[in-house]
């Protein structure tokens, strides 16, 4: 795996994340794929587990920032950029000045930058992970809170750090249409509650029109699944946002023109 991110095997692929009221793309997530030589193209679930227990997350990690801002620095300036962070990440003491370098080399600004941790990133050193959470909202970086629901502590986090984004487990996205009652109730109860709480509320796992039709209904803010896009290469995702940008471009031209 070392050789593999030294002959640059690993690559990017970007899931859009779509605005629930609008049905315009408001960012993208970055996913990592590793081409094998012989096994073909790799999950992350294949891979990452060995990673963090090598400490190969940390460089891979650092890769996979510096990638993903630099590709978001050729979409419009409206689009974000969400990379997961590993709770290895946080036990490095360099993380946050490669966040600053990435998104200084890239020259996108901190804004379009999401991090998104899981409650297993606080398990161990939370003050630590707190801190440098802390430092990097302060320089304008979104923090999301990634699976919420699906842990012991996810309400004492949202108390104890100012969250930018809720994101919402795939497996109360999936319940949502269950065909128990008490699956849904249950499912229904925890976007509702996350909407409340007031921060972007983004659903994952979204594979239904009728999941759609639910998480219009309780005013989720947004949401990423099959159904909206699956992920896709950054050739890709130029193609797609390409035709957006030139109307601005246009404007923009015709302004200075003004001028």
């Amino acid at each position: 795996m070392r050789d593999a991110l030294a002959k640059g095997e690993f690559e990017l692929h970007y899931q859009p994340i779509v605005n629930v009221a609008s049905g315009e793309t408001s960012g993208f997530e970055a996913l990592l794929r590793w081409h094998h030589p012989q096994r073909g193209l790799v999950m992350p679930a294949d891979f990452i587990p060995l990673a963090e227990e090598t400490g190969l997350i940390v460089p891979l990690g650092e890769w996979v920032l510096k990638a993903a801002c630099a590709e978001a620095a050729k979409w419009p300036t409206d689009l974000r950029i969400a990379v997961n962070l590993s709770p290895a990440q946080f036990r490095s003491k360099e993380l946050v000045s490669i966040i600053v370098a990435a998104l200084a080399n890239s020259g996108i600004a901190p804004q379009r930058l999401e991090l998104e941790v899981t409650e297993t990133v606080t398990m161990h050193d939370s003050e630590t992970v707190f801190a440098a959470l802390d430092q990097l909202h302060k320089m304008g970086v979104r923090i999301a809170l990634d699976d919420f629901g699906t842990g012991y502590s996810s309400l004492s986090l949202v108390q104890r750090f100012p969250f930018d984004k809720i994101k919402i487990d795939r497996s109360f996205v999936n319940a949502l249409t269950d065909a128990k009652e008490e699956s849904r109730l249950i499912a229904r109860a925890v976007v509702r509650f996350a909407v409340n709480l007031g921060r972007t509320t983004t659903a994952e796992g979204v594979e239904t029109e009728g999941q759609l039709e639910i998480l219009h209904a309780e005013a989720c803010t947004e949401m990423q699944g099959y159904y909206l896009g699956r992920p896709m290469s950054g050739a890709s995702v130029l193609s797609m946002v390409r035709p957006q940008a030139q109307p601005a471009r246009r404007r923009k031209s015709a302004g200075s023109m003004a001028h």
